[in-house]
């Protein structure tokens, strides 16, 4: 969909500063929250998005991708059986307090169950047994999941265990939770799959999956849930309707309802209330920039590149748009010759930028022609 853009020309005679924060046209309850549309990656929406915060269980996103990845690579097959060790009976199990699969100590679990146990029941002694067998301890496990989280580029995940369980050093931002899964969504589709089953029986003990959208909501098949007393209720989910999909994460709810309310809200308006938008393709003629000693005065300015903006309805109905550039510019102008920046900027200030060009070329003046604009220069004060 293209949107009409109003545009400013701005000389700029020194740095911008950063633009004034505005208030989005929608809020939410929760402490942290970002909508990520699944095709583009464009950032929807945001509140403190960008921001790392306590991740609890929804962290298991990073440790079972390492186990994707560990069985892509043919290091582990889904029939392999690894060891539960006392650490991972004692600090995973029932009598933590903790989300746990029920292991059995000393026993051995199918790495099928195990991703099971973590996806489905949340399972940290199934994280532990995982880590151990990957990385030799969880520690060790942890820094692997912060390398490689870095790899993707997530670069606010610290990761400090392999469940989730609170500590201060053991971060992520929203929006790197939703490319997460983007990334796991996109790169292993089958094992992805394992998100969408609502239950798993292990060890006689029948668990359900926390994801209040499962069979709730149209179209939503995963992730993963989290929660922890100083955090609060989150929430990493996904949903496809019509060809498109969207991600929603948030995190502080202060109960397991109000997670679910939100959940359903955010996510049916992650539909409904959000959408992207180009608002200039490559090669449009956004204005013109002033000459200096050119045989015109003005200088056609095109984008360079397409700008595609994601966003609420009414924020992008708000949207502002600046070309900021240093001029006038000195003739002769070559066409495609950078020029500056198109900025735009939503109510909630969020910018985008897209570099600027000559549209066409502006020759310079002659020496009687130049000397007039001297001195016309001159008489003005510039």
């Amino acid at each position: 969909m293209r949107a009409a853009l109003l545009i400013m020309i701005v000389w700029m005679v020194g740095p911008s500063g950063p633009a004034a924060l505005a208030q989005s046209n929608f809020e939410t309850e929760a402490t942290y929250a970002a909508i990520l549309d699944f095709e583009t990656g464009e950032l929807l929406y945001s509140k403190d998005a960008e921001v790392p915060m306590a991740p609890s269980s929804m962290s298991k996103l990073m440790t079972a991708l390492m186990v994707f990845e560990a069985l892509e690579r043919g290091e582990l097959s889904m029939d392999d059986t690894l060891p539960v060790s006392v650490d991972a009976w004692r600090r995973g199990g029932a009598a933590s307090g903790s989300s746990t699969m029920f292991l059995e100590v000393n026993s051995r679990v199918s790495v099928s169950d195990l991703l099971r146990g973590i996806i489905v029941q949340s399972g940290n002694d199934a994280c532990i047994v995982v880590a151990e067998a990957l990385g030799g301890t969880e520690e060790n496990f942890a820094r692997m999941m912060t390398e490689r989280a870095a790899e993707l580029g997530l670069t606010s995940a610290n990761f400090v265990n392999a469940t989730g369980w609170p500590d201060p050093d053991h971060l992520i931002s929203p929006l790197d939770l939703a490319r997460l899964a983007r990334h796991i969504i996109s790169a292993h589709p089958d094992y992805y799959a394992l998100y969408a089953e609502d239950e798993f029986t292990y060890n006689g003990i029948r668990q359900f999956n926390r994801n209040p959208l499962l069979g709730l909501f149209d179209g939503a098949d995963g992730l993963k849930t989290g929660r922890t007393q100083a955090a609060g209720y989150g929430l990493t989910a996904t949903a496809e309707r019509n060809g498109e999909r969207r991600i929603v994460v948030f995190n502080g709810m202060d109960t397991e309802a109000a997670r679910a309310r939100e959940a359903e809200r955010l996510m049916r308006s992650s539909f409904s209330e959000f959408e992207i938008r180009t608002v200039a393709e490559a090669g449009d003629i956004l204005g013109a920039a002033e000459v200096y000693l050119g045989v015109e005065s003005t200088v056609a300015l095109r984008v360079g590149e397409a700008v595609t903006i994601g966003g609420h309805r009414r924020d992008l109905a708000e949207l502002s748009a600046e070309i900021i550039y240093e001029g006038p510019l000195d003739a002769p102008v070559e066409a495609g010759q950078p020029i500056g920046r198109l900025e735009v900027v939503l109510p909630d200030g969020r910018i985008w930028t897209a570099p600027v060009e000559a549209a066409e070329a502006v020759d310079r003046r002659g020496a009687f022609g130049r000397a007039g604009d001297v001195l016309a220069r001159l008489i003005r004060g510039g």
